[in-house]
């Protein structure tokens, strides 16, 4: 006879071959990512408002045009956008419509949940394949913006590419958590 409390101090069986604790491992490699380009996101954005602000000041205290303040903003603001999408759908935060989510049985609501990943990802797939395009494009053409400060193109482009590149991993490890359950990844 086990004493009392005995069977929760004993080890966890561990997962079968392939599954959870490949899973396991590509999902926290991910979360690693995310957080680090969404810090980065976050200093894209302050530093977007710094150029921004710096902007208006000068131009009308100062009367000293810039040129280069825009393309600055803007392509923090692409970086940002585009590099936080996989946190933010690791964290479910994209719009969803939850009226159906209540009212359906929760096998149907687990079936739409990974029709939806499984239609996003054919999605964001081809949007990727797309901005690597447009990126190979820019580099091989040595495209840049058509203002005077003209930056090159492979930036926000480059951005966006890799952006969409996080999201596509995110949302095909979401989509393999439908299939496969793994220790530590039941709620998400």
């Amino acid at each position: 006879m086990t004493p009392p409390g005995a069977d929760a101090a004993a080890p966890a069986p561990p997962p079968p071959p392939g599954t959870g604790g490949t899973l396991v491992a590509l999902d926290r490699a991910l979360a690693y990512v995310n957080r680090a380009v969404t810090l980065a996101g976050r200093i894209a954005l302050l530093l977007a408002s710094l150029v921004l602000t710096y902007s208006v000041v000068s131009r009308y205290l100062v009367k000293a045009a810039t040129d280069w303040q825009d393309e600055v903003a803007v392509f923090c603001i692409v970086g940002a956008v585009f590099l936080a999408g996989a946190w933010v759908q690791a964290e479910r935060g994209h719009i969803g419509i939850e009226a159906l989510a209540s009212i359906l049985p929760a096998r149907v609501n687990r079936v739409r949940m990974a029709l939806v990943d499984i239609l996003s990802l054919a999605f964001c797939a081809f949007f990727a394949w797309k901005s690597w395009t447009l990126f190979h494009e820019a580099w091989v053409d040595k495209m840049t913006t058509s203002s005077t400060f003209s930056p090159p193109l492979t930036i926000p482009y480059g951005l966006m590419a890799t952006g969409m590149t996080l999201l596509v991993a995110q949302i095909a490890l979401q989509v393999v958590r439908h299939f496969v359950r793994a220790p530590g990844a039941a709620g998400r």
